[in-house]
């Protein structure tokens, strides 16, 4: 399949390795749970009831008994532990949550994902394709000279600060900033230090108080409708566009997945982005504890319909899947948005 495409014949075989060694990551989806994180799916079959909250000046619907209902985003993490569908949370206990500004004023800061599972295409696209995307001064981070990198992202939050909810992700993997020197020296640095920069395009969710705070809080592009996300033995995952009708459905065989201990895959990927018109970035720890991954996958199929997602991709010249990876259960610590410096003046942006 690799042979196949043709790449300049001045791509190095460092490239190559590098581009092998790229960590990437994946989740999984359980719908009935997001009626309540706490009790397990089998049992969810009480008709779910819902208060109505305040973040901002925005009102909006959470499931009564919830825990964004029960916590308002400061979790008793002795009370968390309790559950067992959030199973161990060490974890969370070496991150201590602080009070924040914000746009939207004073919030708790990082939001915790106590399980989660993902499925991820990285996808290889033409550097020019991508800067027409991106704005200045974000660069693309060349696995290949003239070749960047793509993600397309499935994500299920099964137990969340938020409650559940799933999410779809397209974006550019970015040179960090003010990076200097090579780019295949850049995306060993990243390997090594399991960091990694990405702007995103496009981020549709499935509930209401993901899309306002992603929105309100954060200024990133979020939209409501549905998703679907289920990793069996196999990999099945679904978009809808805004009229209802599938964007697109990706399915795939289901690659060996490996348990690691916990602690001992930890990774931050930083999005970078303009909030009120001054770049700002955010960062997710993750503490992934199941995974597997394939290099070159066959028998991925990407069915594009021509909604939202699939013009955008199209658009950015994604076509060629370099890698499937699939996490089926991992911990996220999701960080407020910060002021970035090196892209900011004293007058605002750079």
């Amino acid at each position: 399949m690799f042979n196949r495409w043709k790449f300049p014949h001045s791509m190095s075989a460092t490239a190559m390795v590098v581009f092998m060694a790229t960590h990437a990551h994946a989740t999984d989806s359980a719908e009935a749970v997001k009626a309540n994180p706490s009790v397990p799916l089998a049992m969810s079959s009480t008709p779910q009831q819902f208060i109505e909250i305040e973040y901002g000046n925005q009102k909006v619907k959470v499931p009564k008994g919830g825990y964004y209902d029960r916590f308002r985003m400061n979790p008793n993490l002795d009370e968390v532990a309790k559950d067992p569908a959030a199973g161990n949370i060490d974890f969370f206990r070496s991150i201590p949550k602080k009070l924040v500004n914000s746009r939207v004023g004073p919030v708790w800061s990082p939001n915790f994902y106590y399980r989660t599972s993902n499925v991820q295409l990285l996808m290889l696209a033409p550097v020019s394709r991508l800067r027409e995307k991106l704005p200045a001064p974000l660069e693309p981070l060349q696995a290949f000279p003239g070749y960047g990198l793509v993600s397309l992202t499935f994500y299920s939050y099964t137990v969340a600060d938020a409650d559940p909810y799933d999410e779809v992700s397209v974006a550019v993997v970015i040179r960090k900033p003010d990076a200097k020197g090579l780019n295949a020296t850049e995306l060993f640095g990243a390997m090594r230090n399991r960091h990694f920069y990405g702007h995103v395009l496009a981020l549709p969710v499935d509930t209401e108080i993901a899309r306002v705070r992603g929105v309100y809080g954060y200024q990133l592009p979020k939209w409501l409708t549905n998703i679907d996300v289920n990793i069996g033995t196999q990999v099945k995952a679904s978009v809808l566009d805004t009229n209802g009708k599938t964007d697109l459905s990706l399915t795939a065989p289901l690659p060996q997945i490996k348990q690691v201990k916990p602690q001992s895959h930890l990774e931050t990927k930083t999005m970078i982005h303009k909030i009120d018109g001054v770049w700002n970035q955010a960062s997710v720890q993750s503490n992934t504890l199941s995974f597997g991954q394939q290099l070159f996958p066959r028998n991925v199929k990407l069915v594009r319909n021509g909604g939202p997602l699939s013009r955008l991709l199209d658009e950015l010249g994604a076509n060629k899947v370099l890698r499937l990876d699939v996490v089926k259960d991992a911990q996220l610590a999701l960080h407020m948005p910060v002021p970035l410096k090196a892209f900011n003046t004293p007058n605002g942006t750079k």
